[in-house]
């Protein structure tokens, strides 16, 4: 489904990416891990158009999107919810959920809204309350929802653990599974990489801008320099408490 070839991204005259290549199939959930810095935010904006590669290729479904702007990936199928959600903070929940669904004109937007908050009860139970006002958690759910609303494709996560309650991650990387049961791709960037690896078919390494490890989850969740560098035996954190990436 998605098919990255050496691709370089900079900013300014700061490489942040050398010559990074993957694959995401379609069903599965890929994974992408790494320390603050290892390149895995510029990866997805790379995808996604934020940000435009120097060299190398991005392919989605046979089509190469290198350089493709956001709007124009989100009706191909690419939906990202990005690192800090992004939501709409003056805006209400349900105005959060109709703008997830702007570009399209099909006469299922509101069948839609109520099955994603069927999915999502505190979404309902709050539609008519600020998205500002809502907890960290609440806010994740949203940001979420109103990517699904797109009716992506492919669902780009960067991120959507941090700052959250154990019991809050532990919604999250629920959500994640039924949201593969229902036929969407995902590819997550988690700095709880073991969870990441539990809910993911394939994952990555990263470190200084190149993937240095790549294979099926239940193998690097074994992998014993995964294993020194990102779990360890009580650790469940990838990243330190350093908010510094790219």
């Amino acid at each position: 489904m998605l098919k990255i070839t050496g691709i370089e991204t900079f900013y300014g005259k700061i490489q942040a990416l050398k010559g990074v290549s993957l694959k995401v199939e379609q069903g599965q959930v890929v994974t992408i891990l790494g320390a603050n810095g290892a390149g895995k935010t510029t990866t997805m904006k790379s995808i996604s158009g934020l940000l435009k590669p120097k060299n190398g290729t991005v392919e989605f479904l046979g089509e190469d999107i290198t350089g493709m702007r956001p709007d124009q990936l989100l009706r191909k199928g690419i939906a990202l919810v990005p690192e800090g959600r992004a939501i709409l903070s003056s805006m209400t929940v349900m105005e959060n959920l109709e703008m997830g669904a702007y570009h399209r004109n099909d006469k299922e937007i509101k069948k839609d809204i109520e099955e994603v908050m069927g999915q999502f009860p505190i979404l309902k139970e709050r539609r008519e309350q600020l998205a500002g006002t809502l907890s960290g958690g609440q806010q994740q759910m949203l940001a979420i929802a109103r990517a699904l609303l797109s009716k992506p494709k492919l669902l780009l996560l960067d991120e959507p653990s941090m700052g959250l309650a154990p019991l809050i991650v532990a919604d999250i990387f629920k959500m994640i599974r039924e949201i593969k049961n229902a036929g969407t791709t995902v590819l997550l960037v988690e700095q709880n990489a073991r969870q990441a690896l539990k809910v993911a078919d394939y994952g990555y390494v990263m470190e200084t801008g190149k993937v240095i490890i790549s294979g099926e989850a239940k193998t690097l969740l074994e992998d014993a320099r995964v294993v020194e560098a990102y779990l360890g035996k009580k650790s469940t954190s990838v990243e330190p408490k350093e908010q510094v990436r790219y």
